[in-house]
Formats: C-alpha cells, structure tokens, sequence
C-alpha cells in the first residue's frame, strides 16, 4: 500500500488551526491590556510606589540616552524633582512626553533617582 500524500499537509494545517486558535484565546485573555496600550493609556500592571527610581528610569534611556545626558530629549542631570515629577505626571505638549506616563509614586522615585545624578 502507498502512503496518502494528503495526510502530511492535512495535519500540518490541523496543527496550523489550532496554534491559530490557542493563540487567539491568549490575545483575548490579555485584551484589556493591548487596548490600554494602544489608546495610550495605563495597562492593568501596577508598580509598587517603593521601587527603586533607577529600576524605573529604563523607560527614559530611549530619548535622554544611557546615562541620561540628552541624546534625542534633553540632559537630565541637574533638573529639580518638582520639574521632573511635573512633566512625568502631566507630559509636555509637542513632545513624545505625554500626560500620566507615569503615577505620582513612580514620578517622585524617578525624581529623587535623577536628582542623584552628577
């Protein structure tokens, strides 16, 4: 007897409709998040007011560079935490800066990380 040369391309694509499957269901579980995300708004994950600021400071690397000097956004080194804790909570209009990118808490942790700096 031969082999069906069907029977291989059938079980692909039934493997192909139930990886499709699975990972709807997991898109679906995480709905409320992916739609935060892309309104711009906060996702459902919280972050503890006492964590530390260089933990939380990872966000700004990508416009004020690695050591926070100013690459794309400016040097921060040497702000005020009142001005950082201001722009953190409510953005800067005509920038990436947007309003409530962060909570009050983390803002004043990022603040007082920053104010650090030399």
């Amino acid at each position: 007897m031969k082999n069906n040369p069907v029977v291989p391309y059938i079980l692909i694509l039934a493997f192909g409709i139930g990886l499709i499957f699975f990972m709807s269901l997991q898109g679906a579980d995480n709905k409320k998040e992916i739609a935060a995300e892309h309104e711009g708004g906060e996702t459902t994950e919280t972050t503890d007011a006492t964590d530390d600021g260089a933990a939380l400071v990872q966000s700004c690397i990508g416009c004020h560079g690695g050591d926070l000097t100013g690459s794309m956004g400016p040097n921060l080194h040497g702000l005020e935490e009142d001005h950082i804790v201001d722009v953190l909570v409510n953005g800067i209009e005509g920038t990436p800066m947007q309003p409530n990118m962060k909570t009050e808490a983390e803002a004043k942790a990022i603040a007082e990380y920053i104010s650090t700096l030399e």
